[in-house]
Formats: C-alpha cells, structure tokens, sequence
C-alpha cells in the first residue's frame, strides 16, 4: 500500500508554479504538505535567492548534494517526513541558520550534518541515541530542541556553546543526572531555560510524585467541550462545562495534548508538575487530570478564566529566537509593572518550594488582566528538582531565576518610567538566597 501523503491544495499550486519557473527570484519557498518524495530539482534553480524553504509533511527521505548550492538558504524546516539520519549535505549550507527536523525517524547525526553556522537547532522527537561532538562548534548556538530522542549523554565539550539559552533534553534516556545536567552545562552563562523530565534519572520520583497528588482526576463523561480558545506547541485549549457528580457545574477550560511526545517533553510529566504545583494566587492553577477520553487523549481541566486575561507578550519569533516579542504598543505604569513582577517571583517562589523548576519562564506564559494582576501558565517544560543533590537543585533554580531577570529587564523596557529590579520587586532578585518581595 502506497502511504504517501496526498497533496496539500495550497502547496499543489505552488509546486506547480515553481515547476513553470513562475517562481525565480523568490526568497521563500513553502512546499508543505506536498507529497513530495523527493526534492523538486526546481528548487535548485533558486540557489541565488532563496533564504527560508519549508517541505515538513512530506515523504522525504534524502536530500540531493546539489542543496549546497543555495548559499542564501539561512532557514530550512523538514519536519515530519521520513528521514533516518540528518543528511551531511546540511553541514555544507554557509549560512544556515535554524534547522528542524522534528518527528522524523533520525537514528544516526553525522558529524558533517551540523553546519557550525547554526543558531538554531530543532531534532525533536526522533531516535537519536548519540550526538557528533561537531554540534559544540556551532558556537551561534541559542536554542536548542532535543526532547523525545534515546540520548544518554551530552557530547564532551558543551561548554563550549557560550550562547546556549534554551535547552530541551526532556523524554530521553540519561540513566543519570550528571550525564544531562552536567557541571559545564549548568555553568553556561546564557542559560536560563532548560527542561529535563521524563528521563531515566527521575522515573521513580515523578511517578511517586503523581501517586502522592490529591487532585482527583475528572472523568471524559463530566465534561462538555465548548468552543477552541487556544492552541500552542503542545495542545488544544477549550472552553468546556463541567459537570461534577456532587457539585454544581461550572465553566472550565480543557487542554488536550496532541501527541505522544511535545516540544518541551512528555505530557504526562506536564500534568504530573502542574499537579504538583496545586493552586497559588499567582499559578493559572489545575482542578483535575483528564481520564477516560475515548481516545487515550492525555488532559488537563483548569480553571476558565475571564476574556480580559492575555499573555503579556507573544512567544519568541523566528528572528528573535529566544525572546519574547512584545507588542510596540505596550505601556506599562510602575504600578502595573511592580505587580506583574511580584507575581511573578512569588509564583517561582512557589513553584521552588514544591521542588519543581519551571524551565519556560517568558513574558509568554504570563498571563495578565490589564491592572497588573498576573497569573503564571504552561508547566509544560517544568521538572523535578533533584532533592538528594543539593548543588545541581540550586543550579537548576539559579537557571528560573535568570530567566526571571530576563523578565524582568524586559518589563521594565516597557514601564512609564523604567524602575531597577529591586524596586519592581521589592527585592534583591540578584541574590538567589532570598527571592521574595519584601
């Protein structure tokens, strides 16, 4: 049986121009979705122009030498096809810049497969069991996406990414914890996001820590999903009504994971820390797990909130990489950005004493109502603080607490008039020994 995708429409109309030579001259090329099997020898003939190529979605198991040639290619997305091993021709492209090749097949990384170029790396869920020691020459690198893969441990010499900020080594297999989260990795001075659950090294505690909640779960046949509220990298958020069965019902929101394996790790370990985290008044907070879809469909019922909640910025674009983008129209009083900023420190606060890092603290993921009321979301990149290892639990904290400053820094860019962390605070956030406002 032939299990080649059928075409996309839209992707269709634009093979078919580019195979006409209506295309010459363009900078982005966008074939997702095509059908394709292999590379159109058409896009070749883009090589002085072309800067940003997409063909995720496809059936595409190779790509041909000649890609080398389109030496203004600086953004190339492959995700979702049938590779087994990174093609090394990649390694070849002079100025490549971000790369993802999520939700393939990849076992094996050739050393020359890495362009050292590359700021940008995204291998999420595939099967890669090693990494060439050729990634630690890509000094540019900032973000990094190696969730759902077989790694046991990190290629000597990752000290050597200076400008590493955003790491993701969720739902792999370190047998240890000095094999992720080792002395040069956690000494890395741009590092502030780094997710890590769903390995080896902390099964046992994340499975007692699910067994120990006393957030009952709430049944599939309980809910009535309303209209879609949202959508992010890792699921569905509905409006819904929840109908306990000795309670009144009352309105609810339901994220539904989308698969198996997201871009910050496993579902289940998501659910395991939002359970964990509880109820804060700064935590979007949880009233139960999801259980019995029909589907097997992991879940999360949460609290519904009022339309006036907004993420104060917009997550990080493909130019700024690891940083949030905010709107040129916001303006925040010293009032409003004191508030926020609290809630914030005391919402990490919390989340440090339940022994969870939270691993994805951005302007993002915080939700704001308009008067400075904020509410801290998505435990999807949280993990387990390793308590028996007092040295790596404070170095993992030490990371929240940069990306902290980082928000902080960047709230106060849009203040009336811009205050010292200390003031927005109330605090030295500086000193990770005493974090909460006075």
């Amino acid at each position: 049986m032939d299990h080649t995708p059928q075409p996309d429409p839209t992707a269709a109309r634009t093979l078919a121009r580019l195979r006409a030579g209506e295309l010459q001259g363009c900078t982005r090329l966008d074939l997702r979705g095509g059908g394709l099997t292999e590379l159109p020898a058409e896009v070749l003939m883009l090589a002085d122009t072309l800067e940003v190529l997409d063909v995720s979605g496809n059936a595409l198991s190779s790509l041909p030498d000649g890609l080398a040639r389109l030496t203004r290619l600086h953004t190339l997305f492959a995700s979702s096809n049938r590779f087994t091993a990174l093609p090394p021709v990649l390694g070849r492209l002079p100025v490549l810049d971000t790369m993802g090749f999520k939700a393939n097949q990849i076992a094996e990384v050739p050393a020359a497969a890495l362009a050292p170029t590359l700021r940008w790396l995204i291998l999420t869920d595939n099967r890669i069991a090693a990494l060439p020691s050729t990634l630690t020459d890509c000094s540019r690198m900032q973000k990094l996406m190696l969730a759902g893969n077989r790694l046991t441990r990190l290629p000597a010499g990752i000290d050597r990414l200076q400008r590493l900020e955003l790491l993701r080594l969720s739902a792999n297999a370190f047998e240890r914890a000095e094999h992720a989260l080792t002395d040069e990795l956690l000494a890395l001075p741009q590092l502030a996001w780094l997710a890590h659950a769903g390995n080896p090294f902390s099964a046992a505690r994340e499975q007692a820590a699910q067994a120990t909640t006393t957030v009952a779960p709430i049944a599939w046949r309980e809910l009535r999903l309303q209209a879609l509220l949202g959508e992010g990298a890792s699921g569905h958020i509905h409006a819904a009504q929840w109908q306990p069965a000795d309670g009144p019902a009352q309105d609810v929101a339901v994220k539904l994971f989308k698969g198996a394996v997201t871009s910050d790790g496993l579902p289940a370990c998501e659910i395991a820390a939002t359970l964990r985290a509880g109820r804060h008044p700064h935590l979007v907070g949880v009233l139960g797990a999801l259980a019995d879809h029909p589907d097997g469909t992991q879940g999360l019922v949460l609290p519904r909130l009022a339309p006036q909640w907004k993420p104060l910025a917009g997550p990080p674009s493909m130019v700024s990489c690891s940083r949030d983008v905010y709107s040129a129209d916001l303006h925040l009083s010293v009032a409003q950005a004191t508030s926020v900023a609290r809630a914030a420190t005391e919402a990490l606060d919390h989340l440090h004493a339940c022994g969870l890092a939270h691993g994805d603290l951005y302007a993002h993921n915080l939700l704001v109502d308009g008067e400075g009321r904020a509410l801290l979301s998505d435990l999807g990149a949280a993990s387990l603080l390793p308590e028996d290892d007092p040295q790596r639990s404070a170095a993992l904290q030490a990371l929240d607490r940069r990306a902290l400053e980082i928000l902080l820094d960047e709230v106060a860019l849009h203040c009336d008039v811009a205050p010292s962390p200390e003031v927005i605070t109330g605090s030295n956030t500086h000193d990770s020994s005493d974090t909460r406002p006075a």
